[in-house]
């Protein structure tokens, strides 16, 4: 989800679908929440890429937490790209002083 939703529950449509799949598919993702006014989009979307997504379109905000928390996909393990170091900085405090 990358976008609004608005009191009522209604879950509102988002632009640049194409690229934010792709970018998605590309860093690793599998499991996409697609709002349902945006499921028009799909269209746009080379074939190779929508097999390898697994995409929920949901129009209410009460559709969403069904499709995040499914129970086989808890224990997956997905390889991320490390964006962080295990390096930890100097504790060495000594001052030069000339």
């Amino acid at each position: 989800m990358t976008d609004e939703i608005i009191p009522g529950g209604k879950v509102l449509p988002i632009g640049g679908v194409k690229e934010k799949l792709l970018a998605a598919r590309r860093f690793g993702l599998k499991t996409i929440i697609l709002p349902e006014e945006n499921e028009k989009d799909l269209a746009d979307i080379p074939e190779e890429v929508r097999e390898d997504l697994t995409i929920h379109v949901v129009d209410l905000i009460n559709e969403i937490l069904p499709s995040t928390l499914e129970p086989e996909k808890t224990q997956e393990v997905i390889e991320m790209p490390q964006v962080w170091t295990d390096n930890k900085p100097s504790t060495d405090i000594s001052v030069i002083i000339e």
